[in-house]
Order: C-alpha cells, then structure tokens, then sequence
C-alpha cells in the first residue's frame, strides 16, 4: 500500500524533495490533478476483488524494488505437462506516471485467455529520473523473472513475450533488446504495441500530425513534460535503439511483432514506418532462408477514427467493441506465438471465450 500511495502523490514528492534542478516543477503540480483522478479511478475496481498479487522485484539498485502486479491465472488440466508461458507487461504514462493497475483489464484477459503467467511492470519517473532510468528498471525486472519466474510462478522462461500501451511499448521493446534465451536465441518470442512511441528522436510538438487530429491541443503546454524523458539527452541518445527502437535490428527485435495503431496519433507514422521496414527485412529473410532462420511475423492491426489512449478511457467514453477486437487479436496473436513454441491451450482443455476477431495486416 505504501508503494502505491508513493505512486499517487510521486509528482507532488518530486516537486518537494527531488534534488534541485528539477525541470518542469509547475507543471508537474498542473499534473498533480489528473494523477490522483486518473488514479483513483483506475483502481477502484481493485479495492475488494483483485485478478492479481503484489510482487516487488529487486533491481540492481541497492535497496530498491520495483513493484509488479503478478497474474497467475489457475489452469486446471492434468494433460498439462508445460510450463505455461511468461507474458511481461508495461504500463502507459508518458513516463511521467501511471500504475500495473492501469493495464490490469488487458492482463487479466491475456491471462485468462492464453494461460500465459502475466508480470505487469511499473519503474521510475521523469522528469527526476529521465533516460536510461525506466528502460533499466524493466531491464533489471526482466532479468529477475528469467531467474525466478519458474520457481516463484512456474513460468517458462524460455517462451516470453511482452507488451506495452502507449510509452510502455516503447520500454517493452527497448528494454529487451537483444536479450538471449538459453539456447542463445531471442528471449522475447512475441511483443504487442499499442499506439507506442518508436522514434523520440523528435519532440512531441515536432511530429507529423496525420489527417483529423485537431489543430488545437489544450493540452500543448504540457507537451515539455511529456519530453522529459528522452529530451535532456537527445543528442546524446539519438542513435541509441533501447529509446528509439525504430532503429532497431530485426535480429534485435522479438520474433513476432503486433502493432495496435489508431488513426487519430501524432505517432501513427512512426509506427507504420518501423512495420513497413521490418516487414521489408523479413520478406528478405525469408527469401535468402539464412541458416538458423526463423520465420518472422510482423503485422500491424489499424482503427481507423481511434484516438491515442482509446484502451484506456471508460466503456461509457468508447466504442467498447473497439477495445474487445483490441484485446481479443492481441490474445489470439500471443497464442499462436504460444502455439509455435509448444504451448497449447486449446490442447489442455481450457475453456477461451471467443470474442470477435480482427484480420492483422502483413
């Protein structure tokens, strides 16, 4: 509880008692508001019934923790000889704020859907930790899980997949760059973006506005905040892939790769141009058959009229069918990474409801 307090109030503790300078103080009390009702409305439904537990995963930072939101949803089939799969999620919030519980409706069903054990991760903040902070806090969480997963939650840690809304796609990708299995091939089977951040190299007032997104923002003046992360060392960091994971390798990437993309982001193109690239070096790929090849999947999935954020807004704000075709393809998606892996769910008896389904764009 005293974790998620911090988490409420950090803008407010930032402001107060991070070392000066720290950049951005006033508007980090503007956000101050809509921290605590976006909060505080994103966790009631938690306060009596919880489809998760409290873990907190060490890092390599002395005496400190990171705290994670573990899904193990039970499956009961005595066929099951597997270890079910690793799924490791990171949630929104312009690395600024945000919780696990955020992403607690898209975990819960990628749980109870694909039987995969889902770790939802949370990390530090800018303005006061600015990169690489975030990236090595899901880094260090990453390495914890691959030693413990098995033994703490009888995970698999040689069939991991991740994914991230928002920023947390960003740090899903990046984090786990070029990670190795124990056979030394990629760790990461499978990753799933939603409307994710590829490329900071340019601020946020710079990017290209696609069709329909309005020309006036009355949220603009908070845009430097939303910068305080990559900004302070983008000439430093600009050929750096773990914060532009557009630059990426194929190799370096997850095998499989599904990108939610709505229609109505200033970061629709940057998305749409790493599918186009990667798709292009895994068509090349599979023409030359390298030794070792894998095949790769790279496929994009558009909603056309969404907004950056849509998944995220209540049911009464949305076409909450938009978000279950979300959920559902991203479910449908990992199974099938599951399911060339060796993990099969239908296979062990269970139940999965059927939801409607999206064709994914190759």
């Amino acid at each position: 509880m005293a974790s998620f307090m911090l988490a409420m109030w950090h803008p407010l503790i930032d402001v107060l008692f991070a070392p000066r300078p720290l950049p951005h103080r006033w508007r980090l009390l503007l956000f101050l508001p809509i921290t605590l009702l976006s909060y505080t409305v994103r966790s009631l439904p938690y306060i009596f019934s919880r489809p998760f537990e409290t873990c907190y995963i060490p890092t390599r930072r002395q005496n400190q923790r990171l705290r994670a939101l573990v899904y193990n949803h039970p499956i009961r089939c005595s066929k099951l000889q597997n270890k079910r799969p690793l799924h490791i999620d990171v949630h929104a919030g312009g690395f600024i704020g945000g919780l696990p519980e955020d992403s607690a409706p898209l975990c819960a069903s990628i749980a109870e859907r694909t039987g995969a054990v889902v770790v939802s991760l949370t990390y530090r903040f800018a303005p006061r930790y600015p990169f690489p902070a975030a990236h090595d806090d899901v880094a260090d969480a990453l390495a914890w899980l691959v030693n413990h997963a098995e033994e703490r939650f009888g995970a698999d840690v040689d069939l991991v997949t991740v994914s991230g809304i928002s920023v947390g796609g960003n740090l899903a990708l990046g984090a786990t760059l070029g990670a190795k299995d124990s056979t030394g091939s990629n760790l990461i089977k499978g990753a799933v973006t939603f409307y994710s951040p590829m490329d900071l190299r340019l601020p946020p007032w710079e990017k290209r506005k696609p069709p329909g997104f309005p020309s006036f923002d009355p949220m603009r003046f908070m845009l430097p905040l939303f910068d305080a992360y990559a900004g302070p060392g983008r000439v430093r960091d600009i050929h750096n892939a773990r914060l532009h994971p557009t630059l990426a390798s194929l190799h370096g990437l997850p095998y499989n790769m599904l990108f939610i993309v709505p229609t109505i982001d200033f970061l629709m193109y940057e998305q749409l141009e790493m599918v186009e690239r990667l798709q292009k070096e895994a068509a090349e790929q599979d023409e030359k058959k390298m030794p070792d090849h894998h095949k790769r999947k790279i496929e994009k999935v558009i909603f056309g009229g969404q907004w950056h954020g849509w998944l995220e807004l209540p049911s009464w704000a949305i076409d909450e069918s938009t978000r279950r075709k979300a959920f559902a393809t991203t479910c449908d998606f990992l199974t099938n990474v599951h399911r060339e892996h060796g993990f099969d769910i239908i296979q062990c008896g269970i139940d999965v409801d059927t939801e409607t389904k999206v064709t994914c764009s190759h």
